[in-house]
């Protein structure tokens, strides 16, 4: 690490470093902390799952949010504001992740980060970013621009007219003229802001820090933000995300996958075919689960990578894949996408066979897939066809599947 006249960067190598006192003749560097907050738990996103947790082209969204920030040198650590109850989410969503252990939070934002200020006390860090958890399209210059003017926040001017509504009905607004849409992050001094907090404690609730900011008399810069630094709130924004990543990916990838499962009498063991168990008087033999369906799905992304397939990733020689969900042989696949820096745009399955009926659980297959590989549902079709009795699909010996996915890479 070079060090230039009067200036000395700090490190990323543990909580020490920020502390760590300057050598004779050089001035430490401000050094930044980031606070994510995601303790919230999105509801008006659908899907169940709070929003952060959701899966936004294959990725976790606070994991891609993470990554902005894990990415820019001029911060040294990253520490994430969580729901109690989240944990288990959290460590999956994270895992790898070069990150200060998670915080938890309160009930309201505000209390969220006050704990979440309260817990980087013994860092003491210069500067303190605070950024939404479901804003992943934050980019580096926005962040750096916001660390070089703090006390300051990222926000966008209004354009559009506003009205108030009174019984559903419009009236007259505030004029637009000096109005702002506030985003994140916002940059403070640390110490200046955690005494603001304590000191907003108790009082009304406020919805943003530069709030809690002025309430203490800190002035606070409004530095431009970006329109695609937008927060994901409803299932139409997550449609507008998985757009936007896709088109951020120019590497235009497509693999096919095919495979075949017999039939057989196993007493105790579901059909398991696009993730779900379908009712019938058989299942499939092999394995695993036997799941034909995720199988070829499974190789058509290893395909469009060009990675191999499934029996080299899971080889049936090994006893850990005997009876294994296939479920997670395509989150594999899946994962090795959000590796390479890339996005499933789509992908089609036809399955083929006589019985079980297809029809009835078209729609089921369709959800589960879709949740498996974190895309929203019109990115997944499931088809069917028979062979018109002919072959060991018509004879009703066994179930083929065809795949083929679309990938998109940087």
């Amino acid at each position: 690490m070079q060090y230039r006249s009067g200036v000395r960067p700090i490190g990323r190598s543990g909580r020490s470093a920020l502390r760590q006192a300057p050598e004779p003749g050089l001035v430490r560097a401000m050094s930044v902390v980031v606070l994510i907050v995601a303790a919230g738990r999105g509801q008006r996103a659908g899907a169940g799952l709070p929003k952060q947790y959701r899966r936004l082209a294959g990725r976790p969204v606070l994991a891609r949010t993470l990554a902005a920030f894990l990415g820019q040198p001029r911060v040294d650590r990253v520490a994430v504001v969580i729901h109690p109850d989240d944990r288990p989410l959290y460590d999956e969503a994270t895992a790898g992740l070069d990150l200060l252990p998670p915080i938890a939070g309160g009930p309201t934002r505000q209390d969220s980060v006050r704990l979440g200020l309260e817990a980087l006390a013994d860092l003491g860090p210069d500067i303190v970013l605070v950024h939404d958890a479901a804003r992943p399209f934050v980019s580096p210059e926005l962040i750096g621009r916001v660390i070089d003017a703090v006390p300051a926040i990222a926000a966008l001017p209004v354009v559009d007219t506003l009205k108030r509504a009174e019984d559903g009905k419009a009236t007259t607004g505030p004029a637009r003229d000096g109005l702002w849409r506030a985003q994140t992050p916002q940059g403070f001094a640390y110490q200046a802001l955690r005494e603001a907090h304590r000191a907003a404690h108790g009082g009304p609730e406020l919805t943003d820090d530069a709030a809690v900011a002025a309430t203490a008399g800190i002035a606070v810069a409004l530095i431009e933000g970006d329109e695609a630094n937008f927060k994901l709130t409803t299932p139409d924004d997550f449609r507008r995300a998985e757009a936007l990543l896709i088109n951020r990916h120019p590497d235009v990838r497509v693999g096919q996958g095919f495979d075949v499962h017999a039939l057989a009498d196993l007493p105790g063991r579901p059909l398991m075919l696009g993730g779900i168990a379908v009712p019938h008087a058989r299942a499939l033999a092999g394995h695993s689960d036997a799941d034909v369906a995720l199988h070829a799905l499974t190789d058509a992304v290893l395909g469009a990578l060009a990675e191999g397939d499934i029996g080299q990733a899971f080889p049936p020689s090994d006893e850990r894949w005997r009876g294994a969900a296939s479920d997670q042989f395509l989150a594999f696949a899946r994962d090795r996408v959000a590796a390479r820096g890339g996005v499933i745009a789509h992908v089609d399955l036809t399955l083929i066979c006589e019985r079980p009926r297809i029809g009835p659980h078209r729609e089921a297959m369709r959800t589960r897939i879709a949740d498996i590989l974190g895309v929203d549902l019109d990115r997944v079709a499931v088809k069917a066809t028979t062979t018109e009795k002919l072959g060991f699909t018509g004879r009703g010996e066994g179930i083929a599947a065809q795949a083929v996915a679309t990938v998109r890479l940087p």
